[in-house]
């Protein structure tokens, strides 16, 4: 599954290409669906002994149990779902949750979604650790505040500008892929074409339009003549340079628009959140240092979040200081 020469082509020229149908959506994708709904039974079943729901919704799929939950709570909280831990490691405590399971080390570590990887950074792979399952409901339900771009609208920004400077130079992949359909109505990507060659632009830290704070791109350095809606289905996967601007549409449906992105940069060069952990996934050169132990990764992310919690100080989450005067 390496990219064909146009498909490279059309990287090099737009700062982003989509390989369609690379994977299967019966192998590849429904055992992580799987592994998901045992999760959503947990945290129903804590929201419904905690009283903030009054019916676990047990009977209805995935999907419409997740919109069910969200509508009568306000929010499904999708911190117990993602495949990090939070960036703001003052919040982090004992009962913080997140999934490390091993049906999503398997779509990490997957042949074919690293056949293509390999194609644009070559055969050294390390797994970066900015990673996140974004499961997003219609809009209009989440009505906490505390809903996050993981669950509503992701502004305008760069991978880029939400990593640290030591990784300006490192040839870091975003590789974003759909479990259900992600189309103009439910809130697929938009990307600018060929964005990536004007370089790093400003973020800034400020308020959006739901008066939550999240790092983004001032609006006039955005090229929004430019956007182009990107429609997926799932088996296909988005491989995004990390200075291509990218949003994403606003979830007007009835559906919910689930997703994974993913970050992958060559062994040895910097992460970009190095308190964080990272692996090697593909090594041609060295293939004994691959991981191949799931329980082994999830490790890794109990034991830094113990040491975050232990260390006095909270990291630096971004590199941005709001100092710019388009950030006033």
């Amino acid at each position: 599954m390496h990219l064909t020469a146009e498909q490279l082509a059309d990287f090099d020229r737009d700062g982003y290409v989509i390989a369609r149908g690379i994977l299967s959506p019966d192998e590849d994708l429904q055992p992580v669906m799987d592994e998901y709904a045992e999760i959503l039974d947990r945290e129903s079943e804590r929201m419904f002994r905690d009283g903030e729901i009054s019916s676990t919704y047990a009977e209805l799929p995935f999907d419409r149990r997740t919109i069910a939950i969200t509508q009568e709570a306000g929010l499904l909280d999708p911190q117990p779902f993602d495949i990090t831990i939070p960036i703001n490691t003052a919040s982090l405590n004992p009962d913080t949750r997140y999934h490390f399971g091993p049906a999503v080390f398997a779509l990490l570590r997957n042949e074919r979604l690293l056949d293509a990887v390999e194609s644009l950074i070559g055969p050294e792979i390390t797994s970066n650790p900015v990673q996140h399952v974004r499961i997003k409901p219609p809009e209009r339900y989440v009505t906490k505040n505390e809903g996050t771009g993981l669950v509503t609208t992701t502004g305008w920004h760069q991978d880029n500008g939400v990593v640290h400077e030591e990784a300006d130079d490192t040839d870091m992949l975003t590789v974003w892929l759909p479990l259900t359909e992600a189309t103009e109505r439910n809130g697929c990507l938009m990307v600018v074409p060929g964005s990536y060659k004007d370089g790093l632009q400003v973020h800034c830290t400020m308020a959006n339009e739901r008066g939550l704070r999240a790092t983004t791109i001032p609006t006039q350095l955005i090229p929004k003549e430019r956007a182009t809606p990107l429609p997926m289905s799932p088996g296909d996967v988005l491989l995004m340079h990390k200075r291509c601007m990218h949003a994403s549409l606003t979830n007007h449906s009835d559906d919910v628009r689930w997703s994974f992105d993913l970050r992958y940069n060559p062994t040895g060069q910097s992460t970009g959140r190095t308190y964080f952990p990272s692996w090697v996934a593909r090594s041609r050169a060295n293939p004994e240092t691959e991981l191949h132990d799931a329980a082994a990764w999830e490790k890794s992310w109990v034991d830094t979040m113990n040491r975050l919690m232990d260390s006095p100080e909270p990291i630096r989450a971004h590199r941005w200081d709001n100092s710019h005067e388009l950030c006033a």
